[in-house]
């Protein structure tokens, strides 16, 4: 039922303003159902592919349309915006410090910790997360359980077009300072991302013993992934472009040891 309704606005969206206050409170519902959790936006199939639910993302892109801008105080700060911040944290079991904001319309599950720190409409951080300073989750992006953003992460919002898959971060991952994650770039169940590391799409993910490419913006589960460049030949001279170097694989279901992966990753001249 509300998937039809939010499929037939869609279908009219050129029309929609501020004053249709019936869009707005069909819009507002699936908005709310994000914000509690029980909708989401994509999730990972059994077969590991991932399913996007284009109507959500529709309902999200609708949602600008009829939202007037508005003015909102939080002393001594004002804020200036067509979507409201995120409330109620005590009751949802989340902790939110000075400086952190997160938009209605995102999820956060209990024991999610954000520091200051920026979660946008349509993300998603699952139980026991956190989310360190300056690090910012883009619009509908789906972050597992036990994730540790550290600080300083770019991970991406994608938002249009609505079947474009999100940013998914899997479970127990590590995702190290400054690192960059977007356009709907994967990383698989408990991989370290090492930090400064780009990733999207275009990016070749190579494994350092065979030599091979093994992906494109898809860090493969308990892998150590690290910032790398390969040497390609253009007309106007040899040029280095960004990779990611897969250069160790940890047992299924190892936990991170921080120290023992600041060790290896010292020999092997990165940083974590």
């Amino acid at each position: 039922m509300l998937e039809s309704q939010i499929e037939e606005l869609w279908q009219s969206r050129d029309k929609l303003n501020p004053n249709d206050l019936d869009a707005y409170r069909t819009i507002a519902k699936v908005i709310d159902q994000l914000d509690s959790g029980d909708l989401r936006v994509a999730f990972i199939q059994e077969d590991g592919s991932v399913f996007v639910n284009e109507w959500i993302k529709r309902a999200i892109l609708l949602l600008f349309r009829v939202s007037p801008m508005e003015t909102t105080n939080s002393n001594p700060f004002e804020f200036r915006d067509k979507i409201p911040l995120k409330s109620n944290y005590e009751a949802i079991g989340v902790r939110v410090v000075p400086g952190a904001s997160a938009r209605w319309g995102s999820y956060l599950a209990p024991g999610v910790t954000m520091m200051p720190s920026y979660v946008n409409l349509g993300a998603r951080v699952e139980e026991d997360t956190m989310v360190d300073t300056w690090a910012t989750v883009g619009s509908c992006a789906q972050i597992g359980k036990r994730v540790h953003l550290a600080g300083g992460v770019g991970i991406g919002g994608v938002l249009e077009p609505p079947q474009a898959a999100p940013v998914i971060i899997e479970d127990e991952a590590f995702i190290g300072s400054r690192a960059m994650i977007t356009e709907g770039a994967r990383v698989g169940k408990g991989a370290v991302v090492g930090a400064g590391v780009i990733l999207n799409p275009s990016i070749p993910v190579i494994d350092t013993e065979s030599g091979e490419e093994i992906s494109r913006g898809h860090i493969p589960p308990w892998a150590v992934a690290v910032a790398g460049s390969r040497r390609k030949q253009f007309s106007g001279g040899e040029f280095y472009l960004p990779c990611v170097l897969v250069i160790k694989r940890l047992d299924k279901g190892q936990r991170h040891d921080k120290t023992a992966l600041n060790d290896f990753l010292r020999e092997s001249g990165v940083a974590l």
